[in-house]
């Protein structure tokens, strides 16, 4: 199975994302991202097994053990790639709980041996896909307000014609 390792976006904070999102589809064409698909992965685990993701659930409960909620502020609109296979998305503050959160995960991933993209972590939410992002400044649209994240899921990642579907497997909460 394909999986990932997300913090979940609150609801207030995923809501302001949406709400985001449909100024952005009037401006800008691509493949927009439904809200329930919303989350800032933590580590992108790919093509895993049952056992494989069991030491997942366990490198979870240790990174998570005794850590803090964790606060997400929105820092801007970026792309990945370019023309008309852009991916959009909204950039969060490199906070130094997020950035500790995702570096305890990784850590923990690997110590018991499951693989994850070792790419470095850029804390991002993805709004759309094959994105056209019209050249100059998109001006005008107002951030979602800051808020925290309490919760950590891997989630299994269901590819379809219509795009993906999100299954949580297991969630961690943030104390």
């Amino acid at each position: 199975m394909r999986a990932f390792v997300a913090l979940e976006l609150p609801g207030p904070f995923a809501d302001e994302v949406a709400g985001l999102a449909r100024r952005l589809g009037d401006r800008c064409a691509g493949r927009f991202v439904p809200a329930e698909n919303y989350h800032l992965t933590l580590a992108f685990l790919g093509e895993v097994g049952e056992a494989q993701a069991r030491r997942a659930m366990e490198a979870l409960d240790a990174a998570c053990a005794g850590a803090a909620p964790v606060r997400l502020c929105a820092r801007g609109l970026g792309t990945f790639g370019r023309g008309r296979d852009a991916t959009l998305w909204l950039g969060v503050e490199k906070d130094e709980g997020l950035m500790a959160l995702a570096r305890r995960v990784r850590a923990e991933l690997a110590a018991r041996g499951v693989a994850y993209d070792e790419k470095g972590f850029l804390p991002h939410v993805t709004l759309a896909r094959h994105a056209r992002v019209p050249s100059g400044d998109l001006g005008g649209l107002a951030l979602p307000l800051p808020d925290v994240a309490r919760r950590v899921t891997l989630l299994r990642s269901i590819l379809g014609p219509e795009g993906a579907r999100y299954k949580p497997l297991y969630t961690v909460g943030l104390s």
